[in-house]
């Protein structure tokens, strides 16, 4: 059956195809949109609660943002980014609230702390230097630090509280407005306020079998998984936030932007403890430093949650090697992905990254028992009992062409546009869904740039206010934003009463800026490819 057409089809049913979807229908509620989801439910892969950190990453806990130099000095420039960009985030998510398009926010984030700890004379060095050069910054001046013991116990009553053994020398960093951030119950939220708006056409159980081009619109072919009935789709824009699925699907597209692109697939899991008084007692989200030759999304950390409305508490997550792309893809996936326009570069990858490939496979081995003994590096007096293994989900990161042309492994999250702006995809894993709101504006900075400007701009900015401006370098408005945002989401230690005014910072004051100079919104924009 063909002949339906729609203006923009989404794939893939997680944070990011929903935030476009959100986008798109409050910036131009006449264009048809469709969402299409081979899963019965929305969120339930890489978004869903159990298979992400749920971190709300902003830069306050993440050591690996901010590397220390050969010089000494302390590299931040990675974190102030990805802190403005959950900024956007948080900005978009009170707005919707505010409008009563999302629900309660206590059902899909919460404050929790976030907080840094480390051991050692020299990371206790570190983190004191990466300390006095984030707090210089208005986006880190409420993080505080110390290393004494008494304030440590009180910050970290499980880590630093129950150690026999006070010689070691310790510090933390903590900022009081952290969140932790239900990603499955936000994605499927918004999920919610599509299907009743009546130009979204959500498909759910429906797999993508092909992508082909023609005359300047894609023609995309869909079977529902249930009846075996296919459909194609004529539509004027793709986009492709598949998770690990989005590199096998641009390879169907057959864009010559996609060309050496491979992926690099990582599995994870948690140690988890649903004890609710556990989890409530230790109260944030506490970072250390990834052991030497560990992947980015193997940084350990131990995380109060809030899990269908239920406090536990997760340890990780573990990584390891895999050969599937999604958690219910299939082991020959990676195989599958190999062309000849890539095999150079996953080559490349193979030679250089032996050593990561052998900390994962040796890592996917490990038993409870090796991960409850990394477990007590935190907890001193673990109760194995109290603990049990569950599975996180996949990850595929980007192998591409570097610089000198060899095949090259990255850890962050690229959007990829063809030169016509006829198709985008999201591919790679950190930051992620925290900056969703951030990528998915690239996306339509890029391929449908009309929905940022004119009224469409005017509607954006009322639910962006920072849009096209830099937060870093307006501390007043940063200010009003976050006074805003805290408020709204619960983000307080003391939520106001008051109703959040945008009457100081709203429309007018973008508009000054941004309508006469037609600026992109460049502020919140991620690595680019294909066409600037």
């Amino acid at each position: 059956m063909t002949g339906q057409r729609a203006d923009v089809l989404l794939i893939g049913g997680g944070i990011m195809s929903t935030t476009l979807a959100t986008l798109i229908t409050e910036l131009d509620n006449s264009r048809s949109v469709m969402l299409v989801e081979q899963d019965q439910e929305l969120g339930r892969e890489s978004s869903d609660a159990w298979n992400n950190a749920g971190t709300g990453h902003a830069g306050y806990c993440e050591l690996n943002y901010t590397p220390r130099q050969t010089d000494g000095t302390i590299a931040v420039d990675r974190a102030l980014a990805i802190n403005e960009r959950f900024e956007v985030s948080l900005q978009f998510w009170s707005s919707l609230a505010s409008k009563g398009i999302l629900p309660s926010p206590e059902q899909f984030i919460r404050r929790v702390p976030h907080l840094s700890w480390v051991q050692g004379a020299d990371t206790v060095d570190f983190l004191r230097r990466r300390h006095a050069t984030l707090s210089q910054h208005p986006l880190f001046e409420d993080m505080a630090f110390s290393d004494s013991p008494d304030t440590l116990r009180n910050w970290l009553p499980l880590i630093a509280g129950r150690r026999a053994d006070h010689t070691t020398a310790m510090a933390a960093t903590r900022v009081n407005h952290g969140s932790d951030v239900n990603f499955g119950t936000l994605t499927r939220c918004l999920g919610d306020h599509l299907a009743n708006q009546s130009q979204v056409d959500l498909r759910l159980g429906t797999r993508v079998t092909n992508l082909q081009q023609r005359g300047g619109r894609w023609l995309v072919t869909l079977r529902h998984e249930a009846t075996g009935d296919s459909q194609t789709i004529d539509a004027g824009f793709v986009f492709i936030g598949a998770g690990g699925a989005s590199l096998p699907l641009l390879q169907k597209a057959g864009v010559p932007e996609a060309r050496g692109y491979g992926g690099f697939p990582v599995s994870g899991i948690w140690l988890a403890c649903e004890d609710p008084e556990l989890a409530t007692s230790h109260n944030a989200k506490v970072y250390s430093q990834a052991p030497v030759g560990a992947p980015p999304m193997s940084v350990p950390h131990l995380d109060t949650r809030f899990i269908n409305g239920k406090p536990a508490l997760l340890f990780g997550p573990f990584a390891g090697f895999t050969t599937r792309f999604l958690k219910a893809g299939s082991h020959l996936d990676l195989l599958r992905s190999v062309r000849k326009n890539n095999l150079g570069n996953l080559m490349d990858v193979a030679t250089t990254q032996w050593p990561l490939t052998r900390y994962l496979i040796r890592e996917a081995m490990s038993s409870k028992a090796s991960r409850l003994e990394q477990l007590s590096g935190f907890l001193p007096d673990v109760q194995g009992d109290q603990w049990q293994l569950r599975r996180a989900g996949q990850r595929v990161q980007i192998i591409k062409s570097g610089p000198n042309g060899r095949g090259v492994l990255e850890f962050g999250t690229e959007v990829l546009t063809t030169a016509d702006g006829s198709l985008s995809a999201l591919l790679g894993a950190s930051p992620g869904a925290s900056t969703c709101v951030s990528a998915m504006i690239d996306v339509l900075e890029r391929a449908l740039p009309e929905l940022t400007t004119g009224v469409h701009r005017t509607r954006l900015q009322s639910l962006i206010p920072s849009y096209g401006q830099s937060l870093g370098a307006d501390a007043r408005l940063l200010g009003e934003v976050r006074n805003f945002t805290h408020s709204t989401l619960g983000l307080m230690e003391q939520p106001s009463t008051s109703q959040p005014q945008w009457s100081v910072f709203d429309v007018n004051r973008n508009s000054e800026r941004t309508a006469d100079r037609g600026e992109p919104g460049s502020d919140h924009t991620f690595r680019r490819t294909g066409t600037a």
